[in-house]
């Protein structure tokens, strides 16, 4: 689909978004056989839920059947979330990234890993982790002109504030340590 069928798709949906108190996060369309996959991803400073996402579904899907925007060729809608290694592309991604850990290509060619510590409108302070571990972690003020592209990195073992990572705060019985009373 050509990028005025996208731009007509933004502008048909985003104010939907706004309404549901959602961010259109991204819009793509492709062709499978006869038919277009319209795939829409939203978000919020807090996340979406399923509850979220469905509404959304149900209000994009009638606000599509209503225009002309695909014209009468069908199609397949799916609406989701931009998942746990989103791009950071907007100030906002950053916002959200806060005390994740993020794969980060800069315009100059390096490439660093660092942890989001805070972010503003015109940049992000990260803590750049040691390479190979040796030394301490610095931080680093990278303005959004400065950066070429990065990404949210999934962490499988990271260490909570105490010092336990995930799997240590779970008890023998695989439960959050909450004691419920039964032996």
């Amino acid at each position: 689909m050509s990028t005025t069928h996208t731009d007509r798709l933004r502008e048909l949906l985003e104010p939907l978004a706004a309404q549901a108190g959602l961010d259109l996060e991204d819009v793509r369309v492709t062709k499978t056989g006869n038919r277009r996959q319209v795939q829409i991803d939203v978000d919020t400073d807090e996340g979406v839920d399923m509850d979220a996402v469905a509404e959304f579904s149900r209000i994009a899907g009638d606000a599509l059947d209503a225009s002309d925007v695909l014209g009468d060729e069908p199609y397949l809608l799916e609406v989701g979330s931009p998942g746990a290694e989103r791009p950071l592309v907007l100030p906002r991604h950053w916002q959200r990234a806060e005390g994740r850990l993020a794969k980060v290509h800069l315009v100059d060619g390096a490439e660093l890993v660092a942890r989001v510590l805070a972010a503003d409108e015109d940049g992000v302070l990260v803590e750049v982790q040691p390479v190979k571990g040796r030394g301490r972690p610095k931080e680093r003020r990278l303005e959004y002109t400065e950066v070429a592209r990065a990404r949210v990195q999934v962490e499988f073992n990271r260490k909570d504030d105490d010092g336990l990572d995930e799997a240590d705060a779970l008890d023998e019985d695989g439960l959050d340590g909450v004691d419920d009373g039964e032996q």
